[in-house]
């Protein structure tokens, strides 16, 4: 299994790179959450890989993060969603954002997805439910995230369920920081 790659970014070509390690060249395909940060041709890069192995194929996928990566390994695990389906979640959502439309339960997100119909992102919703809490942290995003999710991943992380924490992230305020947000959520959950 190949892990890791680090070598020359040769090509860029949507979704598909060319990276050349030890004098090999190897297609590449990626998400496109970590095509948009990789570096410009002619310079090092280093994937995190999962290398798919079929009778008429062997298929190399990179991820900039080992976030993207998990997420694409428990989204090869659901039935019926194959690496392209995979591939195309996590190019139309970031890990971020899959975790949250998992926790809320929302298919309207997923449905947004090219190739993601109906019953497939319902059918993803409840695969996946559980399974990406850990998968948040250690992500890099390049816009700021709102309180909220941060209020309701806190809350998630000290073992509120997902219906309470929800309850509890509605009923706060605007404005508030992040910590002050996550005390008054705490209060609340408190006296109920």
């Amino acid at each position: 299994m190949i892990g890791r790659l680090s070598g020359t970014l040769l090509e860029k070509n949507p979704p598909q790179i060319v990276v050349e390690a030890g004098g090999v060249g190897y297609e590449v395909e990626v998400p496109m959450s970590t095509f948009y940060n990789l570096p410009a041709s002619g310079e090092r890069v280093v994937l995190l890989t999962h290398l798919v192995v079929r009778e008429d194929a062997h298929l190399l996928y990179g991820f900039g993060t080992d976030a993207e990566r998990r997420a694409f390994r428990q989204l090869l695990k659901i039935s019926g969603v194959g690496a392209r389906i995979a591939l195309s979640v996590l190019s139309g959502m970031s890990v971020v954002e899959l975790v949250e439309a998992v926790a809320a339960q929302e298919s309207g997100r997923l449905v947004k997805v090219p190739g993601i119909g109906r019953k497939t992102a319902e059918r993803l919703l409840l695969e996946l439910k559980g399974k990406l809490g850990d998968g948040v942290s250690g992500i890099a995003i390049n816009r700021p995230r709102p309180v909220a999710s941060d209020v309701m991943t806190a809350l998630l992380a000290l073992g509120y369920s997902d219906r309470e924490a929800q309850l509890a992230v509605k009923q706060l305020p605007e404005g508030l920081s992040i910590s002050e947000s996550i005390r008054q959520a705490l209060k609340s959950l408190a006296k109920s």
